[in-house]
C-alpha cells in the first residue's frame, strides 16, 4: 500500500511544474507557464460523455461534506469490487490519506482506517483488480473516479491496487500551455500519450490531469459534491508525511444509494 500512495506524485512530477504544481509556491518558470483560467465546480461534468443513468452509484458521506460518484458499467471489474468494498462497510471510517492541491485526492488505503469508528473488521484486501482502461471515452477530466496502482515496473501489466482510489481536480491549461504539453510529448516520442484535439480542448476548458491518461483505470465519476472535493483539496497537509492532511479527512459512511 504505501509504495501506492507515493504513485500519483511519481507521475505529476514527469511533468511540467508550470502545467502541474505541487504546491502554489513550486513553479518553475524556466517553463512557459501562460495564463491559468479557474472553471466553476458546477460546470464540470457537461462536456464530452454523458452520464449513463443506469450506472450504480455510490454516496461517500465525508467530515467535509458529501460526494456522489457514478461507477461506470463498462468497467465491471472494478464497478463490482467498488461496491464489494462499499457494501461490506470497508470504507467506513477510512481517509482521504493523500491529498496533493490542483491534482487528486486519495483515500480507501486499509492502513490509515480509522478503527475506532466502530468495531474493527478485517477485509482481504491482499489481491489487484485487472487493468480496465477505456481511453480515449474515460480520460482524466476534473472529477474522475480511478484506481491507484503500483509502478510499471512492478505491475507492468497496470493492475489496479485492491482499495486505493483517487479523485481527479487538475490543473486548467492555458491554450499555450496545451501546446506545450504535446510539443514535449513529441519530443519524447510518446505520441501514443497526445489528447486529441476534442480532448485537448476539454483540458483547456475545464481542467485535469492528462499525464494519467491511459495509465490509470478511469471507473466513475462525481456526479455531485465537486465543491467538497475542492474543500478537500485545498486542506493543509504535511509534504514530509506523503501529502498527508493535518486534519484527518474521514469518510464516515460510504453507501449504495443506486
Amino acid at each position: 500500500m504505501k509504495k501506492i500512495i507515493r504513485l500519483l506524485t511519481l507521475a505529476l512530477l514527469t511533468v511540467p511544474v508550470t502545467t502541474f504544481a505541487q504546491s502554489e509556491g513550486n513553479q518553475n518558470t524556466s517553463e512557459p507557464a501562460g495564463k491559468v483560467v479557474a472553471s466553476k465546480p458546477d460546470s464540470l461534468l457537461d462536456w464530452e460523455t454523458p452520464h449513463d443513468p443506469t450506472c450504480p452509484q455510490v454516496l461517500l458521506e465525508t467530515s467535509m461534506g458529501n460526494i456522489l460518484v457514478a461507477l461506470y458499467n463498462d468497467t465491471p471489474k472494478h464497478r463490482d469490487n467498488f461496491l464489494k468494498l462499499v457494501n461490506s462497510g470497508y470504507y467506513d471510517g477510512c481517509i482521504f490519506q493523500r491529498v496533493i492541491k490542483n491534482f487528486m485526492i486519495q483515500g480507501g488505503d486499509y492502513s490509515y482506517r480509522k478503527v475506532n469508528m466502530e468495531k474493527p473488521q478485517k477485509f482481504d484486501v491482499n489481491y489487484t483488480v485487472p487493468a480496465e482502461i477505456i481511453y480515449p471515452k474515460y480520460y482524466h477530466k476534473r472529477g474522475q473516479l480511478c484506481a491507484a496502482r503500483e509502478g510499471d515496473d512492478e505491475n507492468p501489466t497496470k493492475a489496479s491496487a485492491s482499495t486505493d482510489f483517487y479523485i481527479t481536480w487538475g490543473r486548467n491549461f492555458s491554450p499555450r500551455q496545451m501546446e506545450y504539453y504535446v510539443e514535449k510529448l513529441k519530443r519524447d516520442g510518446k505520441y501514443y500519450a497526445i489528447p486529441s484535439e476534442q480532448l485537448q480542448k476539454g483540458y483547456i476548458k475545464h481542467g485535469g490531469v492528462p499525464h494519467l491518461d491511459n495509465g490509470y483505470t478511469v471507473f466513475g465519476e462525481v456526479l455531485e459534491g465537486m465543491d467538497v472535493v475542492d474543500k478537500i483539496q485545498n486542506v493543509a497537509t504535511d509534504k514530509a508525511n506523503n501529502d498527508r492532511p493535518l486534519t484527518d479527512v474521514i469518510i464516515l459512511k460510504a453507501k449504495q444509494v443506486k
